[in-house]
């Protein structure tokens, strides 16, 4: 009994030991909590760092990077953040809520512009924007017009989505003729003028980029006429200027005017001569200039002139007179009146060019359609001599001399008429063409002969071919018609139906 209560006090004191010691180290343990709480030392688990990963990033315009943000506690340990808020505080592009992050379209480095925060504690990652790849090639001068032969240097411009540069050394070629370009992106235009659309191109890679060029002709030589011609002194003249290339294009000019070797003077503007008191002939006197290029006409002053075989009256100063109407593709230029009645209709103008006065359906068209009639009639009425009478044969490559010829139906011209004056400056040609004139050549004028003493009576109408180079006034019933390239030195006048030009026609009176 005595040994049981003594064991049983034994027991009790040993589990009050047991228990002071668990309230010693729990003590222990809140004065170190606290102690570390005083020190600034986290609990194992709690957020001490914030940073933002990746850091730092370059990406191209537009382009995407997901970010994000790495805690760690104060061992060092990584923690789960899933409170971040994203921001962007430097520029460079835009941000989602998760972090994913877009790139704006400005090249560029942005320092510590994506940031993140967490409760009190934020991170920042720099961020540099970068062009993206080739979108678009801009070639430049884009359109150009250049003379055959001539040269000019492009360019080629290469831009990102963004429209930002990105250099490039681009592959050069000619896509739809026009000319040659070397690999620098020289490129020198061909001998044949015009518009090559899109032809001048620069590559890089799948990337190309065009550019248009207008190949116009070069000036290789001009034509003066009248040549030659003869006036009475102190009277005019107006003389014209043709140029063309070396293929033969007419080239568009405008030509300074001189007198070299006398005869009289001219307006340095318009090329229109003034015969002074003195005859005589004046050789090669009358120049046309435009640079380097020139051409020249001789002028043979009298004191008399012989009445022409008719007399044009009203329809004299015209070098286009229509019954319905006129009209004019491009390029055309009329050195004189026209005249149209009892139509009045004129289309083409501009671009086409009429130097004179336009008498449209009035009371001057009026009459110059009467006289036009009755200069047609007197040269239709006209003996023709039997050995004139030409039929159907093709007069190209004759050589004719002063005189009436005729056929019952139609007069063709290929390759050169030559008409010769005989050294008769009255000299006078009448052809009577019972129906049509077609020419696909050239009027060729020796010894004397004018143009203002040619006549071209057709019973129907008359079509200059493409290129011809026409000379004489042609009177025709119905209609009157140029070809491109085709130019007259006289007078179209129609007097029933309509006269009609191409492109790149002159007329310019006799």
């Amino acid at each position: 009994m005595v040994k049981s209560m003594k064991e049983h006090i034994s027991q009790a004191l040993a589990s009050r030991a047991r228990i002071a010691r668990v309230i010693a180290a729990l003590a222990f343990v809140g004065i170190y909590t606290a102690a570390c709480d005083v020190h600034g030392v986290s609990d194992p688990g709690t957020l001490s760092t914030l940073s933002v990963s990746p850091n730092p990033q370059t990406l191209p315009i537009s382009a995407t990077q997901q970010f994000t943000a790495v805690g760690k506690d104060a061992s060092g340990a990584n923690i789960v953040i899933t409170d971040a808020v994203w921001s962007i505080v430097a520029g460079g592009g835009t941000i989602s809520a998760s972090g994913l992050f877009t790139a704006g379209t400005a090249p560029s480095t942005y320092a510590n512009t994506v940031k993140a925060v967490s409760g009190a504690l934020s991170s920042n990652a720099t961020v540099t924007v970068t062009t993206g790849p080739l979108v678009t090639i801009t070639v430049t001068p884009n359109p150009m017009s250049l003379p055959s032969g001539s040269t000019q240097q492009y360019t080629a411009v290469g831009k990102d989505a963004g429209g930002n540069v990105v250099p490039l050394t681009p592959v050069w070629s000619v896509a739809q003729g026009g000319g040659t370009t070397s690999a620098g992106g020289l490129f020198t235009a061909g001998g044949s003028s015009g518009t090559f659309a899109n032809s001048v191109t620069a590559t890089s890679g799948a990337i190309s980029g065009n550019a248009t060029v207008t190949v116009t002709a070069a000036l290789a030589s001009i034509t003066v006429t009248p040549n030659p011609a003869s006036m009475l002194t102190f009277s005019q003249q107006q003389f014209a200027a043709t140029g063309r290339d070396v293929n033969g294009n007419v080239v568009s000019i405008s030509p300074v005017w001189s007198v070299i070797n006398g005869g009289g003077s001219i307006s340095p503007s318009s090329g229109l001569f003034s015969s002074g008191g003195t005859t005589g002939t004046f050789s090669n006197t009358v120049q046309a200039k435009v640079g380097s290029i020139s051409g020249t006409a001789t002028v043979n002053v009298n004191t008399t002139a012989a009445a022409p075989i008719v007399n044009l009256g009203a329809a004299a100063p015209n070098g286009i007179m229509a019954g319905t109407a006129f009209t004019c593709v491009i390029g055309g230029t009329i050195n004189a009146d026209i005249a149209i009645s009892p139509g009045s209709t004129v289309t083409g103008f501009p671009p086409c060019v009429i130097t004179g006065t336009q008498h449209l359906a009035d009371a001057q068209a009026a009459q110059a359609q009467i006289d036009l009639t009755t200069a047609y009639n007197t040269l239709a009425g006209l003996p023709c001599p039997p050995a004139n009478n030409i039929g159907t044969t093709n007069i190209g490559g004759t050589t004719k001399a002063a005189g009436v010829y005729c056929s019952a139906t139609s007069i063709g011209v290929t390759g050169a008429l030559t008409l010769d004056g005989g050294g008769d400056p009255n000299a006078t040609f009448v052809f009577q063409a019972g129906t049509g004139l077609t020419t696909a050549g050239n009027v060729v004028l020796i010894n004397g002969a004018q143009a203002k003493n040619v006549y071209w009576q057709i019973g129907s109408s008359a079509t200059i071919g493409t290129g011809s180079q026409w000379q004489g006034n042609i009177l025709a019933l119905t209609s009157i018609t140029l070809v491109d390239n085709a130019n007259l030195i006289g007078r179209a006048l129609a007097r029933n139906g309509a006269v009609s030009l191409g492109t790149n026609n002159t007329i310019t009176l006799p």
